[in-house]
């Protein structure tokens, strides 16, 4: 067995000093304890929340988030108006930037498509 070195402080011992082959043999545990510890922090902070890559995709290439999910719903814009209590051409400028939907109006988009709202506003850049 190989000597370990303990270093005191007040008589009590702070630090303990190994040999790199110990070290070498042990550095593993500590690795997959800090990622325990990070994975554990992650699942703690889950919303829950996942946004399909083809909602992103749609949204990357410059679609709407509301008509990205109606899309991925697989909603034509009839059976979400419906849906959400709005016109069809209502719905339609909104998906086309023509107007800005109200925070009722997303609201009630959101509920309709099962999404969180704030999935649905787009963000000013």
């Amino acid at each position: 067995m190989t000597e370990i070195q303990f270093i005191e402080r007040d008589g009590q011992r702070t630090f303990a000093v190994v040999p790199i082959e110990i070290w070498d043999k042990v550095k593993h545990l500590f690795e997959d304890m800090d990622d325990v510890a990070l994975y554990d922090r992650a699942k703690a902070a889950d919303d829950g929340v996942r946004i399909p890559a083809a909602v992103l995709d749609a949204e990357l290439a410059g679609d709407h988030p509301v008509k990205a999910w109606r899309e991925y719903r697989r909603l034509t814009q009839d059976a979400l108006a419906q849906a959400a209590g709005l016109s069809t051409p209502y719905l339609s400028q909104i998906e086309n930037r023509k107007r800005d939907g109200s925070v009722d109006v997303l609201h009630r988009l959101a509920v309709a498509l099962e999404v969180p709202l704030d999935l649905l506003v787009e963000r000013a850049d």
